[in-house]
């Protein structure tokens, strides 16, 4: 046996090791699910393709229709996963979506992208970029997707995310911001329990994406530092935290840097108590779900 095929280059538990040959070994997965229908909530869920030159897949979740020709907000969501784990088709990820879309009554997509290390950064803001793009040529009503050409209303669309996704979320807003992404308005952004950096160096980070510093000198990690903040898209964000998670303080951060930043819109907090790190996902029966949904579906709402 060649050595490299056993001998570990890089190790970053509890996320992947790297062999010398390139193999990648992840060290958990996440079981996914089909798309179809729920049939507790009524929520209809299929998959797209977004891009078939990267392959990159997006699932849809549509609430039950009660009224022809009616048009609801449309929430595009981007998991978590440290940006090397996860899907939109995961099982955790799929409930979730499914029991927000019933009580929010809103339209979702969530964006597959491409994970690290396989696929270095910033691939995947390049692929949720272009989930952006795709879901904006529904505009005209004459997009290649039916349920968002005939329930979406995107002059009311929200931007969402937890962990690593938030990251990607408050990224395409900015970027949407600066460069005047027409066709849709993004209403607002869901950030939840947010990975941000520090001023150490993240190494999972900066091994993931090549030529970043993985440290608060990188805009994609520090928004403070961007200079298209002011630009964001949105004029409004709700920012959860959990009170236990370790991720808490660069919530709590991002915030303050989006309260006395000229961005101009209106930023909410919402911390819960006693729970760590994307408890929504991991404990589901937890009964601080119940009133950390309801914020969220009490943001949406009220736009």
């Amino acid at each position: 046996m060649d050595s490299s095929e056993s001998e570990i280059a890089h190790d970053f538990p509890p996320y992947f090791k790297v062999y010398k040959d390139g193999r990648v070994e992840r060290y958990r997965a996440f079981p996914c699910v089909d798309a179809g229908l729920d049939p507790t909530t009524g929520v209809q869920s299929k998959d797209v393709m977004i891009s078939p030159e990267t392959g990159v897949k997006a699932r849809i979740f549509l609430p039950k229709i009660n009224s022809p020709g009616q048009k609801l907000p449309l929430l595009v969501n981007y998991h978590g996963g440290a940006f090397c784990l996860g899907s939109a088709f995961g099982v955790m990820f799929n409930n979730f979506l499914t029991s927000l879309v019933s009580q929010a009554n809103i339209i979702a997509i969530s964006v597959d992208y491409r994970l690290a290390p396989e696929h270095p950064l910033p691939i995947a803001y390049d692929d949720s970029w272009a989930g952006l793009q795709w879901v904006a040529a529904h505009s005209n009503g004459l997009g290649p997707e039916p349920w968002l050409n005939e329930h979406a209303d995107l002059g009311r669309v929200f931007l969402a995310g937890e962990s690593a996704g938030a990251n990607i979320a408050h990224y395409l807003a900015v970027q949407a911001g600066a460069t005047k992404l027409a066709s849709i308005k993004i209403d607002g952004l869901l950030i939840v329990h947010p990975f941000f950096g520090v001023k150490e160096p993240h190494e999972l980070y900066k091994y993931m994406c090549p030529g970043s510093s993985g440290s608060d000198d990188d805009p994609k990690l520090n928004p403070a530092v961007d200079p298209n903040l002011k630009n964001m898209a949105g004029d409004r964000v709700l920012v959860c935290v959990a009170e236990i998670d370790g991720l808490r303080n660069r919530g709590v951060a991002y915030y303050e840097t989006l309260a006395k930043s000229e961005w101009g819109g209106h930023v909410k907090f919402y911390e819960t108590p006693g729970e760590d790190h994307c408890f929504h996902m991991f404990t589901p029966d937890s009964e601080k779900v119940g009133p950390f949904i309801e914020k969220i579906v009490h943001f949406i709402s009220n736009a």
